[in-house]
């Protein structure tokens, strides 16, 4: 352990600052508390080298997870909670953390990262599950405007929504948000989380997420029409583009798109090309 990191080990157990505070998790907040230290050391490690960054996290409960972060010796941790109750069972951590820890009560949807965290960043989160892809293209808009704005992102999703971020070309879980995803990061799954590591426990399996920011080319198309020509695609997946994607079919032939194609059928570096060709004849 690294010896500017704060000493933790007097921390009463998860379990009953639970009991004590009265932290009951709620299906209205998307709360499911990861309580194994083991599990959350795990997630930490999966983040890589978390003292060269400033962290974030979001929705921290009791404080398992952050416990976890502040323990790899992070710059500085920053965790951003909506819920009360959870605001009041954490302070007991912030105290140990020694000034390393910065609990701030809001909603996540309505914080610019960017502006409140210091450089270099990092997230680390287990995400609500009902803001969790919100908070997902949220954070891959900043990246887009600054592939500096995060370091890393690892996040835990249902696993349902993992494997449509990670998922391939022509695979049944490829979509809109695997095309932005990997558009402007390399995202790896990296395990899954059984239900059982929770309380409550939910009714689907969780996975753990790796992202981390690809070299951006100098002249990337605009985010919205990104967002805009992958909906049409994906919004009427089982149709040919040349129906779904009627209103660019002027580029197919420069992009060697067979218009018989479906919208699962192409790669994201297709879409990102088809959406530089719309705003170059559009400028």
């Amino acid at each position: 352990m690294a010896s500017n990191t704060p000493d933790l080990s007097l921390l009463p157990p998860l379990r009953d600052v639970i009991r004590d505070h009265e932290l009951r998790a709620t299906k209205k907040l998307g709360q499911n508390f990861l309580l194994d230290l083991n599990l959350t050391d795990k997630i930490v490690r999966h983040a890589a080298n978390v003292t060269d960054y400033h962290v974030v996290e979001i929705g921290p409960g009791p404080g398992g997870l952050t416990r976890s972060i502040l323990n790899a010796g992070a710059k500085s941790l920053t965790a951003i909670e909506y819920d009360p109750r959870a605001i009041k069972a954490l302070q007991g951590l912030k105290e140990a953390a020694n000034g390393k820890l910065d609990i701030i009560h809001a909603d996540a949807l309505d914080m610019n990262l960017t502006e409140m965290v210091d450089a270099p960043r990092a997230i680390i989160a287990n995400l609500p599950y009902n803001i969790a892809t919100p908070l997902l293209i949220g954070w891959l808009k900043d990246i887009y405007k600054d592939q500096n704005a995060y370091q890393s992102m690892t996040l835990m999703f249902q696993r349902e929504v993992a494997m449509r971020i990670v998922a391939d070309v022509s695979s049944k879980a490829y979509g809109r948000l695997a095309v932005i995803a990997q558009w402007l990061c390399t995202a790896e799954l990296r395990f899954d989380v059984p239900a059982s590591a929770f309380s409550p426990p939910p009714k689907v399996v969780s996975s753990i997420v790796h992202f981390r920011p690809k070299e951006q080319e100098l002249s990337q198309p605009s985010f919205d029409l990104v967002e805009k020509i992958t909906a049409a695609a994906f919004g009427q997946r089982r149709k040919m583009i040349r129906s779904s994607l009627k209103d660019y079919k002027e580029f197919f032939e420069e992009l060697s798109l067979d218009e018989t194609l479906r919208a699962e059928n192409i790669p994201p570096e297709k879409f990102i090309e088809l959406a530089r060709l719309v705003e170059n004849k559009n400028a």
